[in-house]
């Protein structure tokens, strides 16, 4: 897969771009601030709808305008496809396929396929385990692009659960006044639960992408592994990411067992939820644990370890996406990465990506880019891209 033409309209600082990409490398030069970042941004959302700089889409509107709008024709085996995205700063996001109104914005998802690295997924193997759940659950969306909905409908429930529990710590209610509560319940354990069997899935599907990417791009013969710790096990109670570390492995995949684990961890809750008034328990608690030989990465690994670590994710992503999908290569993003890398990585890098089908490279100076990957480039200077 690879995206031929990218038109942009008051996205970032961009009023207007109009950009012919080519399949193989294409890098994007110019100084920070330019607006070289955006461009790939823009690709990456339309892939994931989400971004790897900040929360939300409103940002992504140019400023003091009403909307943005994304546009990209894909190709995949000799098949071209439109895909619009129209961002809205007041009323509800549009988005189109082949010119045809798409019912849900979701809807798109799974037309494009993209993996970013950037420097920002250092984050995933040294920080919070709300990274290492942003990742595997945007990856968890691109293999099946139906779980959208099901995270949509997990975060609806868990809101209103938490509503709930703060109306219940206020009031003081009790017995059948918790009646609305116990349905609610039903809804998180059947969203959770499904949610909680994907994680456990993937992880097990991208174990041997993880290990050959590792090896083939850092110096020391580790082994890296990836396991879950879950809130349904044990009697631990998550009350921030903090509290992670307490938590018990999980191994179990049946779904059936996995709802009856959850059914029993929140009947165990109930009361710390009902003082606390917010959910303690659900795969919006759990961590994954990134291991590298017999230790945890996370406060163990070298900084060029945690590198080495972070990009072997997002290479086994792409092994992944490529196994798993329909269309073929993933986009591959690297954002602003070759200057964090030295000599040695840098090219090991460039090697593992010459091939795949389309890589686009930010860089603030070509000279940071292995001159082994032939590109087609871009200068980008104050919302303008030009070739050569």
């Amino acid at each position: 897969m690879y995206i031929k033409h990218l038109s942009l309209a008051h996205f970032r600082n961009y009023e207007t771009a109009e950009v012919e990409l080519k399949p193989g490398v294409n890098l994007l030069v110019g100084p920070n601030g330019q607006g070289k970042t955006n461009l790939v941004e823009a690709i990456r959302y339309l892939s994931t709808l989400s971004s790897h700089r900040v929360a939300g889409y409103v940002p992504m509107i140019r400023q003091e305008q009403p909307q943005a709008v994304v546009r990209a024709l894909a190709s995949f085996d000799d098949r071209d496809m439109l895909i619009e995205l129209e961002l809205n700063r007041t009323t509800p996001n549009k988005a189109r396929v082949n010119k045809s109104p798409a019912a849900r914005v979701r809807d798109i998802l799974g037309y494009v396929n993209s993996v970013t690295f950037a420097p920002e997924d250092l984050d995933i193997v040294k920080r919070d385990p709300s990274n290492r759940r942003a990742f595997i659950d945007e990856l968890v969306v691109q293999v099946w692009p139906r779980f959208a909905g099901v995270y949509s409908d997990y975060e609806r429930v868990l809101k209103q659960r938490n509503t709930l529990l703060k109306t219940a710590r206020q009031t003081g209610a009790k017995g059948s006044a918790l009646s609305t509560l116990d349905a609610w319940d039903q809804s998180l354990i059947s969203y959770g639960s499904e949610i909680i069997a994907a994680r456990l899935d993937l992880v097990e599907r991208l174990r041997p992408h993880l290990f050959e990417a590792y090896q083939s791009i850092a110096i020391a013969n580790n082994e890296p592994k990836i396991l879950v710790r879950s809130s349904l096990l044990g009697s631990a109670i998550v009350q921030s990411d903090e509290d992670a570390e307490n938590l018990e492995f999980i191994t179990i995949t049946d779904r059936q067992e996995i709802e009856e684990l959850y059914r029993s961890k929140l009947t165990l809750v109930r009361p710390k939820e009902l003082e606390r008034g917010i959910t303690l328990v659900g795969p919006h608690r759990d961590d994954l644990v990134l291991m590298l030989g017999t230790l945890p990465a996370k406060g163990y690994a070298s900084h060029g370890e945690s590198w080495s670590y972070a990009l072997a994710l997002r290479l086994a992503s792409i092994a992944l996406l490529r196994a798993e999908t329909r269309s073929g290569d993933p986009i591959l993003i690297l954002d602003d990465v070759f200057a964090e890398l030295d000599a040695g990585r840098r090219e090991r890098l460039a090697a593992m990506v010459a091939n795949n089908e389309q890589v686009l490279i930010t860089a603030a100076v070509a000279e940071d880019v292995p001159q082994q990957l032939i590109a087609t480039v871009f200068r980008v200077a104050s919302g303008q891209v030009t070739n050569g």
